[in-house]
């Protein structure tokens, strides 16, 4: 399964502001929806095609009431996610899957929230530590190029 992950705004509740308008819950009516972080939607699709497809047409919302989409695909990582950019493109086959882990955006995790994103590059294998503030855990998203430059 291929899990989609929306990380909301700080500003709005981001499960209401999907559910209270109808094009945004009939996309989401045949998921099972998760709060696997505090404010964060998420949802087990069929494959990676079906995950994109989702956020291409929740699109419109994402832009106002989401900070985040993350996607989780195990057949390119087991505990890290991609960003919405980076699973696009592996879908794509612009990027392949084997080639995504070296940009990361990590958030660290603090009371079930997610906090300050630090830009990092992997090393030999080794992911930097976070180092931004304490935190319970750490969230690594893998990330574009493009996200990563820029």
């Amino acid at each position: 399964m291929t899990r989609v992950c929306l990380l909301g705004d700080p500003d709005v509740e981001l499960s209401y502001e999907l559910l209270s308008r109808e094009t945004a819950r009939d996309a989401l009516a045949t998921y099972d929806i998760e709060e696997p972080f505090e404010n964060s939607v998420a949802v087990d699709t069929v494959s990676l095609g079906a995950a994109v497809s989702l956020l291409n047409d929740l699109d419109w919302y994402l832009i106002r009431f989401v900070d985040e989409a993350f996607v989780s695909e195990p057949s390119v990582a087991t505990d890290e996610w991609l960003s919405r950019d980076l699973a696009r493109e592996v879908r794509d086959g612009e990027v392949p899957p084997e080639e995504t882990d070296q940009r990361l955006k990590v958030f660290g995790l603090v009371d079930g929230r997610p906090v300050e994103p630090l830009f990092v590059r992997r090393r030999q294998g080794e992911t930097p530590e976070y180092d931004l503030r304490d935190v319970d855990e750490t969230v690594v998203v893998r990330v574009s190029e493009s996200e990563f430059s820029g």
